[in-house]
């Protein structure tokens, strides 16, 4: 399944690759397929679930193409696995910091985009402070 998928990717690029339009225009899509799925992973980072192999995914889309994508996606890996790994050794405290400054991010993040006082408001609670600040910039 995935040897046939890779074959009509290779055919599809091969056929675009004939002209020099096609090849730009490939490359163009390359470029704009790689930054929307990066651009996504880093927005999953701080929440649970797949952030960081989004990112990695959008790298290594941009990396088929681009060579400034292969150095950056090398960087990424290289100090993504040393940082796992250094929290894997730490003492239970830091590991328990690292998530409570996670989950911090996560509800910051959810308070300013209004979805805590959204779900706030489905139960009858309609307190100001559980409102987003940028409603009222609206």
């Amino acid at each position: 399944m995935a040897n046939a998928l890779l074959d009509t990717v290779r055919s599809a690029r091969d056929r675009a690759r004939a002209t020099r339009h096609g090849e730009v225009l490939w490359r163009v899509g390359v470029a704009v397929a790689g930054t929307v799925v990066l651009a996504a992973g880093v927005i999953m980072i701080p929440y649970p679930g797949p952030g960081w192999l989004v990112v990695f995914a959008g790298l290594g889309i941009l990396a088929s193409e681009f060579d400034w994508a292969k150095r950056v996606l090398r960087f990424a890996r290289r100090y993504y696995d040393a940082f796992t790994t250094w929290l894997g050794r730490q003492h239970i405290l830091v590991k328990g910091l690292f998530g409570l400054f996670t989950f911090a991010v996560v509800v910051v993040t959810l308070w300013v985009l209004g979805a805590i006082g959204m779900v706030a408001g489905w139960f009858g609670m309609h307190e100001q402070w559980l409102q987003s600040p940028l409603t009222s910039w609206a």
